[in-house]
């Protein structure tokens, strides 16, 4: 029997549910030289302007009604937050090892794109860079030294909470959230290259919807997706630039104002514009190779003319107390420090969670070729270890100086934001340790950015990975226009609202996660017996 017809008689034993005559872009308008879905675009972009214009004008009210539905939220939800991320590292770990894992993105004849060093770069430039520069020195730093509690309550300056103060780091920015990225990543690559759909969040749901989701229920499912992301990357983008003029404050002696920060927001959008026109190669990837270079310079620096003993000794200890205090910091029965949890953790769940639609398509973008085996090796693997290696290098330096009353930070904390620069204030060539540090903090801002604008253009376009450039440059655009209209609306209050709505969003987008599972369990299971069918080698290497 020939291999198509072997193929048939599998396909007739087959759901029928994981056809579709559906084609990508068969809904978008054609106009004014773009290539948009309908009503996906407009909905989204409606959106994101009518909120924009309503924090402008109305700041105070939309504050307070972001932040009390942020509330309750976390303090009705924590139980679903605290569980959801260990349940999805459980399920990634089980594909990997399971017979699924052999699957490769784009079927057995595909190869990568990208180097892994590449890969790995474009990961933590599009997904956590900022927060390893925002938060690299002062998060250990604030657990330590009790700024704004502790974790289990324990006493700040002691051994213990030293020793939490870098297992709780590591539990936030290590394997936990990563899950979380690694499965939406994988559904979406999964369901485009393997299956044939649209490049859509809406498409990782089509074994339980199936063409259901060419409708309504996959225009909201994309139009929420758009506007979580956007809101999301408006936060961030303010943020950064928040730290990155406390930093020319700092240097300089200016003083930080709205003004300031929105012409560096106006800087940086112009930078993303061209990198978005430079496409993936010569923008995102070319950014991410050069930032992750500067930043391991930096981190080796730090290493160096820090505590370079401490830091060594504690990468392993670091490790160890992560692996040892995971399980206590998961459970979230019983506990007394329900204000750390809900304000650190749970906070740290929702955003990951939020920001997932973001991160995971961008993941999916760039691991077409890799196996399901490979991509979580490197996916969930690698930010350990770069996370271990960075916050042991920061936060041992901070929490030195400020042990030894050392520089600014002899006194403890005074922002998050100033952090960093405080800690390089007292270390040799400061002044060009934080002029990279800014630079650093610009350029991961312009990735985020630039990879954001892609993202939301391959939902808003219908799937489509070759739109028109212009509509990336209207996202990239969008990001930054919304972040300074909020910046100059209701400076940070503004941006505290749009982070509590980007918790809210959460919600929702929670259960969107659990139910991916299922969807991308049965999508696998289908695939892998189609490969067995017709006795495909899913780990042969691709045709030359």
């Amino acid at each position: 029997m020939s291999e198509p017809e072997v193929e048939a008689d599998i396909d007739a034993e087959l759901p029928a549910e994981y056809t579709t005559d559906y084609e990508v872009g068969q809904d978008n308008v054609e106009m004014l030289g773009l290539d948009i879905h309908n009503p996906v675009f407009f909905l989204s972009a409606g959106l994101v302007i009518v909120f924009a214009v309503v924090s402008l004008i109305f700041p105070q009210a939309t504050g307070f009604g972001l932040e009390s539905s942020r509330t309750w939220t976390l303090e009705t939800f924590d139980w679903l937050f605290a569980l959801t991320p260990p349940l999805i590292l459980l399920f990634c770990i089980g594909l990997a090892l399971s017979p699924l894992g052999r699957i490769r993105l784009g079927g057995a004849e595909a190869r990568p794109e990208f180097s892994i060093p590449s890969w790995i770069a474009m990961l933590f430039a599009a997904g956590v860079g900022i927060g390893f520069m925002f938060y690299g020195a002062a998060e250990p730093l604030a657990y330590y030294s009790d700024w704004f509690g502790t974790p289990f309550d324990v006493e700040g300056g002691t051994e213990e909470a030293r020793r939490l103060a870098f297992s709780a780091t590591l539990f936030h920015w290590g394997i936990a959230p990563w899950g979380v990225y690694a499965v939406v990543g994988l559904a979406l690559g999964f369901f485009a290259y393997n299956k044939g759909l649209p490049l859509t969040i809406r498409s990782a749901f089509y074994p339980i919807l199936g063409d259901r989701v060419w409708g309504w229920w996959g225009h909201v499912i994309d139009t929420f997706a758009v506007i979580s992301t956007v809101f999301g990357l408006a936060t961030t983008i303010g943020i950064g630039a928040a730290q990155a003029s406390s930093g020319i404050g700092f240097l300089t002696g200016m003083q930080i104002s709205v003004g300031l920060q929105t012409t560096l927001i106006a800087a940086i959008t112009g930078l993303a514009v061209l990198s978005v026109l430079r496409g993936l190669d010569g923008g995102v990837k070319l950014l991410s190779d050069i930032n992750m270079t500067i930043a391991l310079i930096l981190m080796v620096f730090v290493l160096i003319a820090g505590p370079t003993l401490a830091i060594l000794a504690g990468l392993g200890d670091n490790f160890l107390a992560y692996v040892q205090d995971t399980p206590k910091l998961t459970n979230w029965f019983g506990r007394e420090d329900t204000a750390w949890f809900h304000d650190w953790t749970i906070f740290y769940w929702a955003w990951w969670i939020s920001w997932s639609p973001f991160v995971g398509m961008f993941i999916a973008r760039i691991s077409k070729g890799r196996t399901v085996r490979e991509y979580f090796s490197v996916v969930l693997l690698a930010p350990v270890a770069i996370c271990v290696i960075w916050f042991t290098t920061f936060g041992e330096t901070a929490i030195q100086q400020y042990e030894s009353g050392q520089g600014e930070l002899a006194n403890g904390m005074e922002t998050a934001a100033l952090t960093l620069f405080h800690m390089l204030d007292s270390l040799p060539f400061s002044i060009v340790t934080s002029c990279v540090a800014i630079f650093l903090l610009v350029v991961f801002i312009v990735t985020s950015a630039d990879s954001g604008a892609l993202v939301i253009d391959s939902i808003t376009s219908g799937g489509k990975t070759d739109a028109p450039v212009p509509q990336r440059v209207f996202w990239a655009c969008m990001l930054g226009v919304t972040a300074s209209m909020l910046l100059y609306g209701g400076g940070r209050d503004t941006l505290d609202s749009l982070q509590a709505g980007t918790i809210t969003a959460a919600l929702p987008f929670t259960s969107i996660l659990l139910v991916s599972c299922i969807s991308l369990f049965l999508g696998m299971r289908h695939e892998h017996r189609v490969m067995k069918g017709l006795e495909l080698d899913p780990d042969a290497p691709p045709a030359q």
